[in-house]
């Protein structure tokens, strides 16, 4: 194919067929096939790669490749994507997971329509083939036939030897700045045109790392965007605050079309930044993932779920990218550390055909628990030696005074056995349970009052001063599907351990202390503005004896919303659960979008915590 010759071909499904017959048996190059009808967006994207591509090549196959719904795709696209696998089996292999990976270990190429990209089978393959020198799992979908076809045929293309450059935007971090690497931190987005250097640079590898959910990334006021106005919505289902003709809660004029964006390799880490399709959280005409496939990217790296990417993730990505490494394995990898899942999906053909070896993790033994006369007394020296020594509360916080007058007493139980001439056992656990008690409600009531306080952060403190406990647990997050349960153990005596809960679709459900209550929260999934949303907390707790329990909503939303009760008090059985009721009124001028509330529990000077999403939606007319 000389230089001028296009690398694309525009088709009809009509014609796709034959093109694509035409592109897999002539030996001359001829332009890969594309069905674009009725989608104008993708005439753009085809155009706008144009400047990143410059050839068509057949890439490394992988070993194995499954079509999901291939009955519903129309004839051509599975065709396409036939030399992109060495073999081919049928959907139904998939049944049974563990079976389908003893007799066909390898490297697997998942098609299909992002319908079709559901937790079941997804999250079962993604942690079968996580850290696994046997396996492997890629990823081609889009949002209908004509994406996935669009996002097959970009396989074939070859990125011109002049798109080179390499970005990593981020309002996270301060990251060093890599030579070949252009950063942008939060001080460059109040002095620099950021949507101009994202738009107007053809990326070899661009990562955007901040916060957001699944239609956008924030960077400072500038907005990695999701939103594909070429697309309809689909009845019924949530979107953002722009879905109901409200405007953006960013400048509008620092969006930035994610689909627009000219880069060979795209990035997105930001949690949930590329969720399954059945734990969506809006429309699939706003998703980040969707929209990024719908743009000129060969290959997209999305988070399926939450994730702790700091700056260990962002050298280390930055160091793959200029050594051509996987930027999926990198990642993954580098998180392996935090969390026992992979983080990070990557849809398109990795560019070597063998997989970057991922490093075994360090196992954990955790050390035999001394023994003590009263657990109770341990357990809250241990807690308030963290509260006290371990920088989490500042030095003029409130309840510092009372903490450290607690900590007196429990070390004096606790360092002087001839103390106990003076006090029984009897005598010491009821002075230290009336002092829990107070200490516990002014707890609730500050956490009520502000829950940005600095003892509200302790799973992120504790957290980054851990290291993974090798066991796992498998749980029911509050919306009935599967999540994983994990602890992350302290490496300093004055570091807590801390226990958290993941589901692919709720993010990090739960917090706590390890004998600390659990919780977890209920309610309907959408309220009407106006409405009232009735929420059921589930609490089991490690003892017996009163915990105090309250509701709380994002700084954004305190102002059009009333809880009830804002904190209340039950007397807790052990190991048995008791359901409290709240109620969370909604004035009727509540912006319809996705919300999220969080439950607190606070026993022996522990907080636990329990979030759950839901929409506002707008009032029936």
């Amino acid at each position: 194919m000389n230089a001028a010759a296009p690398l694309f071909r525009p088709v009809t499904f009509g014609q796709l067929p034959s093109a694509v017959k035409e592109f897999l048996e002539t030996d001359e190059p001829v332009p890969v096939p594309v069905p674009v009808e009725g989608r104008a967006d993708l005439v753009r994207s085809v155009e706008l790669a144009s400047g990143l591509y410059t050839g068509v090549r057949r890439p490394n196959p992988l070993d194995l490749g499954v079509v999901l719904g291939a009955e519903r795709l129309p004839e051509g696209v599975t065709e396409l994507a036939r030399p992109l696998a060495r073999e081919w089996v049928a959907e139904e292999q998939l049944a049974d997971i563990a079976a389908f990976h003893r007799r066909y270990p390898g490297r697997l190429l998942l098609v299909g329509c992002y319908d079709r990209l559901n937790l079941d089978p997804v999250r079962a393959l993604l942690l079968a083939t996580y850290r696994s020198d046997r396996h492997g799992l890629t990823l081609l979908s889009g949002r209908d036939a004509a994406s996935l076809a669009w996002n097959i045929a970009k396989q074939y293309a070859r990125p011109a030897s002049g798109v080179d450059a390499l970005g990593l935007f981020t309002d996270t971090d301060r990251p060093p700045h890599l030579p070949g690497v252009r950063v942008f931190d939060d001080r460059d987005f109040e002095r620099v045109d950021i949507r101009g250097e994202i738009l107007g640079t053809h990326w070899r590898r661009v990562a955007f790392q901040g916060h957001g959910k699944d239609d956008s990334v924030n960077l400072g006021d500038f907005t990695i965007c999701g939103l594909n106005r070429s697309v309809a919505a689909r009845p019924g289902l949530l979107g953002p605050r722009c879905a109901y003709g409200l405007p953006c809660y960013k400048p509008e004029d620092k969006l930035v079309p994610l689909s627009r964006v000219a880069a060979v390799e795209l990035v997105l880490s930001a949690c949930n930044s590329g969720p399954l399709a059945d734990l969506a959280l809006y429309d699939p005409k706003y998703q980040l993932l969707l929209n990024a496939l719908d743009g000129p990217a060969r290959t997209v790296v999305s988070a399926v779920s939450v994730h702790d990417s700091d700056r260990p993730e962002n050298v280390a990505w930055m160091r793959a990218a200029l050594t051509g490494a996987d930027s999926v394995d990198t990642l993954n990898a580098s998180l392996a550390g935090s969390h026992p899942y992979p983080a990070f999906m990557r849809f398109g053909l990795p560019d070597s055909p063998q997989r970057t070896g991922l490093p075994d993790t360090a196992q954990h033994t955790p050390q035999p628990s001394e023994h003590r006369p009263d657990p109770l007394v341990i357990t809250v020296g241990r807690r308030l030696t963290a509260l006290l020594g371990s920088d989490l509360l500042p030095h003029n916080h409130s309840q510092r005074p009372r903490l450290t007058k607690l900590a007196r007493k429990v070390d004096l139980w606790v360092s002087r056995p001839t103390h106990l001439a003076d006090q029984s056992p009897e005598e010491i656990r009821s002075s230290l349970t009336a002092d829990l008690q107070s200490l516990d409600h002014a707890i609730a009531e500050q956490v009520a009052a502000n829950p940005e306080t600095e003892l509200m952060n302790y799973p992120a403190h504790f957290g980054d001063r851990s290291r993974l406990d090798p066991e796992v647990r498998e749980v029911t997050c509050h919306c009935g599907r599967p999540a994983q349960e994990f602890t992350r153990r302290g490496l300093l005596p004055h570091i807590l351990d801390t226990t958290c809960a993941v589901c692919m679709r709720c993010g990090d459900v739960t917090f706590r202390l390890p004998e600390a209550p659990a919780l977890l929260a209920h309610s309907a999934d959408e309220v009407a503005q106006g409405g009232v949303l009735e929420v059921r907390a589930s609490l089991t707790a490690a003892r017996p004896g009163p915990v105090r329990l309250g509701l709380f909503v994002p700084t954004y939303l305190r102002e059009d919303t009333n809880v009830e009760p804002a904190i209340t008090k039950v007397r807790a059985v052990e190991h048995r659960q008791v359901d409290v009721a709240f109620r969370l009124r909604f004035a009727s001028a509540t912006a319809p979008q996705a919300y999220y509330f969080t439950v607190f529990a606070v026993q022996d000077l522990a907080v636990s915590t329990a979030r759950r999403h839901f929409g506002v939606l707008p009032r029936p007319s």
